[in-house]
């Protein structure tokens, strides 16, 4: 009876261990690069995700003069080779004083789509002080090239925190990440619950039919139970997002795949992850079904062992192994 015991327990130990899925391991190496990297002086952070226009790789990130962002207007960048940038200027400018961008304009990312650019930017009314709260709102501006001149739609914002304060983003909703899925356009971005802090950070989902919107909160959300950055892109005819430090543990420093792209589970481990990464995703926007892992990008970089230094734009690659 004991023999029998014993060898049911180590077939269903067997069979559990073959139902659990292997790990694969994504390790990141960090770099720095010419142009826009470490400057006295000068915070640039929150770097959009990387397009190749022509012969040129284009990147947005906030810039402004305090570490965390909220004195920031939007700038870019171009590149041949994705490692010597040359700073363009400013691509936005903070809104009206008094509106919900009058404070700061700053965490860029990029959407191609209908033959034009779409620069969706997250704004914030409130100037940075002592006692300062962020309150945050996703605005859009479109141009006909990637250099400009930006017009600021008239819709917005596109995505407001909600109303209901049970609701994940009740606070604020800020770091949008686009991809375009079943001809429809899929609105990653953060979002922080009121009465939470930063570690307590959600991802959300929003889809629209058009680039303009109006974009529809999916039912679902929060999509993923954490990550203080959204980095996501097409992963073959699923959606893959890689998770920070931010979060439940089970989740933290790692890549989750949805292949409906709203019920997210673990498939890589990753080992030195890039801070408020953005990355080349050559099939972001295509639809085509066979997009993969980037293996590039840029992130925020910090000046570590200098006090009073200022975050800059980095380089990171990426290499995946068994």
């Amino acid at each position: 009876m004991r023999t029998s015991l014993c060898l049911a327990f180590c077939v269903l130990a067997a069979i559990a261990h073959a139902e659990t899925p292997t790990l694969k391991t994504v390790t990141v190496a960090h770099s720095a690069l010419g142009g826009i990297g470490e400057e006295s002086g000068v915070m640039r952070r929150d770097p959009s995700d990387v397009i190749k226009v022509d012969d040129l790789y284009y990147v947005w990130y906030s810039k402004g003069k305090i570490s965390p962002g909220y004195d920031a207007t939007v700038w870019y960048a171009t590149s041949p080779d994705g490692h010597d940038w040359t700073e363009k200027g400013m691509a936005l400018s903070k809104g009206e004083p008094g509106t919900w961008e009058g404070a700061s304009v700053f965490t860029p990312n990029i959407l191609v789509a209908e033959g034009r650019y779409w620069l969706f930017y997250t704004g914030t009314s409130r100037p940075f002080g002592k006692g300062f709260n962020p309150d945050s709102k996703i605005g859009i501006a479109v141009s006909d090239s990637p250099d400009g001149p930006w017009e600021r739609l008239d819709t917005n914002p596109a995505l407001a925190n909600s109303d209901d304060p049970e609701q994940f983003d009740s606070h604020l909703v800020d770091d949008a990440c686009l991809i375009v899925r079943n001809n429809e356009y899929w609105f990653y971005y953060k979002g922080r619950q009121l009465g939470k802090g930063p570690g307590q950070t959600q991802m959300g989902l929003a889809i629209a039919k058009h680039p303009q919107g109006p974009y529809v909160r999916h039912p679902e959300n929060p999509v993923i139970p954490g990550n203080h950055e959204v980095l996501v892109w097409p992963q073959g005819e699923g959606v893959a997002a890689m998770i920070g430090t931010t979060g439940p543990k089970n989740i933290i420093n790692s890549v989750l795949f949805a292949e409906d792209g709203v019920h997210f589970s673990k498939t890589h481990r990753v080992v030195k992850g890039p801070w408020a990464g953005g990355a080349y995703r050559p099939e972001a926007f295509t639809g085509s079904g066979k997009g993969e892992l980037p293996e590039w990008g840029v992130e925020i970089g910090r000046a570590r062992g200098k006090k009073g230094g200022l975050p800059f734009i980095h380089r990171f690659d990426v290499k995946e192994s068994q």
